[in-house]
């Protein structure tokens, strides 16, 4: 299955100040898979894959001290595979099984600039945190689950996946209509790949629900390892009640009933270190960074992933799924999802949306986002403009927010003199990305 960081991967390869390569992301992302597959289709020489948790008598060779020759010449005899700087790819696989791993990394960027190593692994962040890290030194990279765009791509459908991803416009109703009908697909199977390859297979979605709670018992059996920095029973209620509040502004205490505020903020935390969602930051549209004014204390999350999502909320697929306007499935919170989660993918930046300041005041929307050096606010929406007071109070607030997009269920459209965009839901990535 085509990745699209695979472009991200090839302009790595071909830099000439290139550093080593850490791709970060969840658990079944993909990482592996891509990184080995591009080693094989982009390398001329070998791929070697040094797996740190299948191989933990690997971890002794970064023991005794960080010359990089020294190394380089104890994995080759480990393998019995000479490494080639210049044509090979040396993968290090869940490298936050060693620490001293990670540490190397500079050494290799200082000693052999040369050689071309990307490494990859899970909770990866939270080995992050206990050793120096070689800032500097070394390039990062993130890793999503699969798009719709990979997901119209993996199903057969390229010339439609490219469709999405063109400049947005009035597609037929035949056309629009089918490109529903995947979407409704799609917000039930996921992103997660190995879910995809069985939907693809077999065309059931009880087989993929299976693979999903096969994957949050993964997850869940990872809450081991957080022994001594957070309470598992707290930490899965958090994950159910993360993935029920899509849409709504995060309350620790209305987390985790029978728990303390600390423990469910430390819980939370830990929850999205592990990558199973993403803050997403109220701030003000006006200016950029958008970074730069936002709230540390008002936000809401976006779940990794919108199948993932489904399954925890045990979605009635014979009820939801046969609904024919995407956003009244699970009150528009998958909706939400969808569209959070296909911004994170294709712009790679953090999410942030605005909640009006004054006191008593509920107005807020959705997103926003930062395209061409502008503050574009998103609402997910029945596409209907009387309907968007919150939208229409920040445009006439905010003078210099230029547009904002409302994505829905409808055809693409346009009222000028609103400033506001109506896109179907199918065209969020290509609308935060085109020019």
């Amino acid at each position: 299955m085509e990745r699209v960081i695979t472009k991200s991967l090839l302009q790595w390869k071909e830099k000439s100040n290139r550093k080593p390569l850490i791709v970060r992301g969840a658990r079944q992302t993909g990482k592996s898979w891509t990184i080995t597959t591009f080693g094989k289709d982009h390398f001329e020489g070998t791929t070697h894959i040094l797996n740190f948790e299948k191989r933990p008598d690997l971890h002794q060779v970064f023991e005794l001290n960080f010359e990089i020759p020294r190394i380089i010449a104890e994995i080759e005899i480990l393998l019995n595979k000479k490494i080639t700087p210049g044509k090979d790819l040396l993968f290090f696989d869940e490298i936050q099984e060693c620490p001293k791993a990670i540490v190397s990394l500079r050494y290799f960027y200082e000693q052999i600039p040369d050689l071309h190593l990307i490494a990859a692994g899970s909770l990866l962040e939270f080995s992050l945190n206990d050793i120096p890290f070689p800032v500097g030194r070394v390039q990062l990279l993130n890793m999503y689950p699969m798009s719709f765009h990979e997901f119209l791509n993996a199903s057969g459908k390229a010339i439609v996946a490219d469709l999405i991803m063109d400049t947005p416009k009035q597609l037929s109703e035949s056309v629009h209509l089918m490109l529903i009908d995947e979407l409704r697909k799609y917000f039930f199977v996921g992103g997660m790949p190995e879910c995809v390859k069985i939907y693809i297979e077999t065309n059931s979605l009880q087989e993929v629900f299976e693979i999903q709670s096969d994957l949050i018992s993964t997850f869940r059996q990872d809450f081991n390892k957080f022994a001594g920095k957070a309470d598992t029973r707290c930490l899965d209620i958090v994950l159910l009640n993360a993935s029920q509040k899509v849409g709504e502004q995060i309350k620790y205490t209305e987390m985790a009933d029978g728990f303390s505020s600390p423990t469910i903020k430390k819980a939370f935390i830990l929850l999205e270190t592990a990558r199973l969602y993403k803050r997403v930051r109220a701030s003000s549209p006006a200016g950029i960074p958008l970074g730069a004014s936002a709230s540390e204390k008002k936000f809401k999350a976006v779940m990794l992933d919108i199948g993932l999502m489904a399954n925890l909320n045990g979605l009635n697929i014979s009820k939801e799924y046969l609904k024919s306007d995407l956003l009244s499935i699970f009150r528009g919170a998958m909706a939400e999802q969808f569209v959070g989660q296909e911004i994170l993918a294709a712009t790679n930046d953090d999410l942030y949306y605005w909640a009006r300041e004054a006191a008593s005041s509920s107005a807020e929307t959705d997103f926003l986002v930062e395209k061409l050096g502008k503050v574009i606010p998103i609402e997910v929406k029945s596409g209907k403009s009387g309907s968007l007071k919150s939208l229409h109070l920040l445009l006439e607030t905010y003078k210099n927010v230029e547009n904002a997009y409302v994505f829905s269920n409808a055809a693409f459209g346009q009222i000028s003199e609103q400033k506001i965009t109506f896109l179907p839901l199918y065209y969020t990535a290509s609308a935060v990305t085109s020019s």
